[in-house]
């Protein structure tokens, strides 16, 4: 039996993702690149289960995997091409990725499918081969889009290579032109970058892309709020973006062990920089996740636990709290406002993001740090301000004071706490709102 999902399409406004009836769509997503190569039935069931109860609504994972994707099987012996050509599919290998896509779908969950990593297009690093030119990956397209035309997927092309030639923008383009004419523009589509890097830099011009990704990278304090308002920012035409690859989770910042090892605290960042900065969702990823490590497998980047015991880590369920936390107020009107922030907001880790209502009737500020801020409240409506003091680990909302809406800033400082960072949330008290996050 196939579950059908809605169908998801870009909002009026070109800032957001919407289903079909107009419901907004926040896009969250868990990185599971190797998914449907190193995983069996029971394990893929684990995964997938563990990320719905928590909350998330993507799944992101590639069909032709990066960790020996072509020359590996997968965990039932299958390969994916015969004699890695990408015109003769190997049956079983796919039925394995039938079988993912409909019990994600069962779960709520749609698939972010990558048809291809990246180094089977450009070998600048990584395992390869380069087996795709424009004429196959036109014929591979169309044959993938086809196939998932009736799944709950969005297609997700590139992984995590630069387009440097003509070739390469041949090949990409007809690779989505394929998927387009295979699925029959049924799903949204976009590209995922090489890290520091945008699809926007390469394919703003490009006429499949749906929303633009961002990979930000895995260093601590990325400044993934510039990034996302680079693309925001973009016209001819709008597009909604996202960070698709922030820093992972349980990662060796900047890939060094002197560094330090990315935590719950550096995704919370992450997560309202882009989110408070125009973000239309957020992609999550667990450093054992994404290759799905244990023992017995070489460790890729300092990997140091096991993937079934990162699914335990705390980041995952505090980035929940932030969606629940978006979509607690109107959602559609949202837009990012730096000019609420009255105080200093320097850039790095101490960089203070704002987002409200086009109307005015709420605003949410992300202090990442303990301190006092200065905020104005002139471009919110109504004469009396709600304030509510949203902590990002827990997702429990504490009623604070009310205010009057004045033209003066106001000073604020955030509960003594676990600390360090808050979410300052501020409502008209004509609106009525409840709880946020609730």
């Amino acid at each position: 039996m196939t579950t059908r999902l809605s169908r998801l399409r870009v909002s009026e406004n070109r800032r957001f993702l919407v289903t079909d009836d107009g419901a907004p769509f926040f896009y969250l997503a868990d990185t599971a690149w190797e998914l449907f190569h190193r995983l069996d039935r029971v394990e893929t069931l684990r995964s997938l289960r563990a990320r719905a109860a928590k909350g998330f609504n993507v799944i992101q994972a590639v069909a032709l995997a990066e960790l020996h994707g072509l020359g590996g099987p997968n965990r039932a012996g299958h390969y994916p091409l015969e004699a890695d050509d990408p015109t003769r599919p190997v049956e079983a290998y796919w039925a394995h990725i039938d079988w993912t896509i409909e019990q994600a779908a069962a779960l709520g969950l749609r698939i972010g499918l990558l048809p291809t990593w990246g180094d089977k297009w450009n070998k600048r690093w990584g395992i390869g081969p380069e087996i795709f030119n424009p004429d196959n990956a036109h014929h591979y397209g169309r044959w993938i889009g086809a196939r998932y035309a009736a799944a709950g997927v969005i297609w997700i092309v590139g992984g995590d290579r630069p387009i440097e030639s003509p070739v390469h923008r041949q090949i990409i383009d007809a690779m989505a032109a394929g998927i387009r004419a295979g699925d029959a523009g049924h799903h949204l589509m976009t590209f995922h970058p090489n890290g520091g890097h945008g699809s926007a830099e390469y394919l703003h011009d490009a006429p499949w892309i749906d929303f633009h990704m961002w990979q930000s990278g895995h260093n601590r304090n990325a400044p993934t709020y510039s990034h996302i308002r680079t693309d925001y920012a973009r016209n001819d035409p709008v597009r909604p973006v996202l960070d698709g690859e922030p820093g992972y989770e349980d990662h060796p910042s900047a890939f060094k062990l002197e560094n330090g090892y990315l935590e719950d605290y550096d995704c919370r960042k992450s997560f309202y920089w882009s989110v408070f900065s125009g973000a239309c969702g957020y992609t999550y990823g667990a450093h054992p996740i994404w290759q799905f490590w244990h023992a017995g497998r070489k460790p890729l980047s300092f990997c140091r636990r096991d993937w079934i015991a990162a699914l335990s880590l705390p980041g995952s369920a505090q980035l929940v709290h932030g969606r629940r936390l978006i979509q607690s107020r109107p959602y559609l009107e949202r837009i990012p406002d730096q000019s609420i922030i009255a105080s200093d907001s320097p850039e790095g880790a101490h960089h203070v993001t704002a987002t409200r209502a086009a109307d005015g009737s709420y605003a949410m500020i992300y202090l990442p740090y303990y301190n006092t801020v200065r905020i104005a409240t002139h471009s919110l409506s109504g004469k009396t301000l709600q304030l509510w003091w949203f902590d990002p680990r827990t997702g429990v909302a504490t009623r604070a004071e009310t205010r009057a809406r004045s033209d003066q800033p106001i000073e604020l400082t955030p509960p003594q706490g676990e600390g360090p960072d808050w979410v300052l949330v501020i409502d008209d008290v004509a609106r009525g709102f409840g709880a946020p996050g609730q």
